[in-house]
């Protein structure tokens, strides 16, 4: 009886340190996902860029999801710079033309056909940490604004973060245009 007793004991014990760790793991992943929500919503204010505006307010039907596909965007010329004008902005305030070409506001979301959907974690920490487009240097660089260069000095476990948040926003299928050369043609 003392067996079948000690038995009992070790496999509820066992059972109640499977449930404690899987009940912290699910916490600790939800924490995760509200961290990243505060970096993305707060301190990177991913939003500004990459939810495009209808008039003054964001049009949260496209939350994170870029440059609206076949929107108007601004172009550059650099006679502009004659007249102390660097950077000029599309109506949604998600496309910038300058020096440097012309750059659209990326799809975050995690629709798989244009956003980030087939990325893995390991692709967006090393693109924050490069400025590269997936996070391979013989890629594209990321253009400007994107301030790459401030992503590249946050922590691994505040990217982490924010990728982990990003895998939990609706999908928006919206295929953005890549980067435009200051000629208009794309990189």
């Amino acid at each position: 009886m003392s067996r079948n007793l000690l038995i009992f004991c070790i496999a509820v014990f066992l059972v109640g340190t499977i449930i404690t760790l899987t009940i912290n793991s699910v916490e600790s992943q939800s924490d995760m996902v509200q961290r990243g929500k505060y970096l993305v919503d707060t301190v990177g204010a991913c939003g500004h860029c990459h939810t495009p505006r209808a008039g003054a307010e964001y049009n949260m039907d496209m939350y994170l999801a870029g440059h609206p596909a076949n929107a108007p965007y601004p172009r550059y010329n650099f006679s502009m710079m004659q007249q102390g004008i660097f950077v000029l902005t599309s109506p949604q305030m998600s496309a910038f033309s300058g020096p440097f070409g012309t750059s659209f506001a990326s799809n975050l979301t995690p629709d798989k056909e244009t956003g980030l959907g087939e990325w893995t974690e390991k692709m967006f920490v090393d693109a924050m940490r490069t400025g590269h487009h997936q996070g391979d240097k013989s890629n594209r660089k990321i253009f400007p604004p994107m301030p790459t260069k401030h992503y590249g000095e946050m922590n691994d476990e505040d990217l982490k973060a924010i990728w982990a948040y990003l895998r939990t926003v609706k999908p928006v299928k919206n295929e953005v245009s890549p980067p435009l050369n200051q000629r208009g043609r794309p990189y």
